[in-house]
């Protein structure tokens, strides 16, 4: 199959979809990769690199896109739409719950849109979704703590204390894979941290892991309420895979939280759990409400590169080498990569993005059958 690798252009982001080693690996299965000039750059390979695995690197955006799959990143920004269309598997981050615009570009190409976050396996672990979740949980511990700082708009909190004064209070909304791994760094710079959840076996788990360093409550709108005017850092890690994430704090709680307190989302590509949150970027990460800094950049994984590039790849090869292999049929032959499709030939297929617009969906087993028949 002939696989396109991008250059992402969303501002601030400088990962990239493969490794040098991930190409070498699908160009030994027989497959040709044409890699955007400077696509991995940011990540620390340079095209030379990507030559040396037997790409065709250097290509330009227009080369790189026309290949029949797409590998990408992110989703595909609206100066992206133009390269859409019905001969094209893209397969990337698309999180389509909270970006419409998008959900109609790919429906209108009829794209085969495959999502990372969505693939799912039947334990109802988010194998693409995951290496991320670890940066992102880890990397809201530390920017929160940055932005405590009062030389960044904080109250002037450091998380781990000093002897003879109180640790800061962080506060964590979900315990999947970015709940647990915040908690590891909030943890190991000595804060205080407190973890809810709806889930009790998971609660469970939770504290056997940390051994009881964390406190642990099941979330509802009483814990919730009990433990915002508590929190130096509140961190949002709630997921539904492919759907909006629930809103847990509105803009009314705001009010008991404490000045100058700060607010990480890591749902914000979802729509987030704050009501108060919105996107933001590395340039422009911040910004106040009721005297709360939210901070809402939507792909923090950006801003480390090297090792999110590496940490994806990893993760992502071996489902882009059944994809380049065998085409649809890697889809339909597996129940936890089809959960992957979002949309096919025009059809919406994902119940989770349909129920978030409104729309109409197709089964995605239903939407290819006739096409793998």
């Amino acid at each position: 199959m002939d696989i396109g690798v991008v250059k992402e252009i969303k501002p601030q982001e400088y990962r990239v979809a493969a490794t040098p080693g991930a190409v070498q690996a699908l160009v030994a299965a027989g497959h040709r990769v044409w890699v955007e000039e400077g696509a991995g750059l940011g990540s620390g390979f340079a095209d030379a690199d990507y030559a040396a695995a037997g790409a065709r690197a250097g290509v330009s955006a227009e080369e790189a896109w026309a290949q029949r799959l797409v590998l990408k990143v992110k989703e595909p920004v609206e100066s992206e739409f133009r390269y859409l269309r019905d001969d094209l598997i893209l397969f990337a981050y698309l999180h389509l719950a909270a970006a419409k615009p998008l959900t109609d570009a790919l429906l209108r190409a009829g794209t085969t849109a495959v999502a990372y976050e969505t693939v799912q396996l039947a334990n109802g672990s988010l194998p693409l979704l995951t290496p991320m979740s670890e940066v992102a949980g880890r990397m809201a511990a530390q920017v929160g703590a940055h932005y405590l700082e009062r030389t960044h708009g904080g109250r002037g909190v450091l998380l781990g204390g000093v002897p003879g004064v109180h640790a800061g209070e962080v506060v964590i909304l979900g315990g999947g894979t970015v709940g647990i791994n915040a908690a590891k760094v909030a943890l190991g710079v000595g804060a205080r941290v407190t973890l809810l959840d709806v889930n009790h076996a998971r609660l469970q788990y939770l504290d056997d892991v940390f051994r009881g360093a964390v406190q642990t409550m099941t979330s509802n709108l009483g814990h919730v309420m009990e433990m915002l005017p508590r929190a130096d850092l509140l961190i949002g890690a709630v997921l539904i895979p492919g759907a909006r994430a629930p809103r847990l704090v509105t803009r009314d709680m705001l009010g008991v939280m404490k000045e100058g307190s700060v607010i990480v989302d890591v749902a914000v590509d979802q729509g987030g759990c704050i009501e108060t949150i919105r996107p933001t970027t590395h340039d422009d990460p911040t910004y106040v409400v009721d005297g709360v800094v939210h901070y809402g950049v939507a792909n923090m994984p950006g801003a480390v590169p090297n090792t999110s590039t590496r940490a994806l790849s990893n993760q992502t090869l071996p489902f882009v080498l059944r994809l380049a292999d065998r085409g649809l049929a890697a889809l339909a032959e597996d129940p936890a990569f089809l959960k992957g499709l979002n949309a096919y030939a025009g059809r919406l297929t994902h119940e989770g993005v349909a129920n978030a617009f409104g729309m109409a969906w197709t089964p995605p087993g239903d939407a290819l059958r006739a096409a793998v028949a």
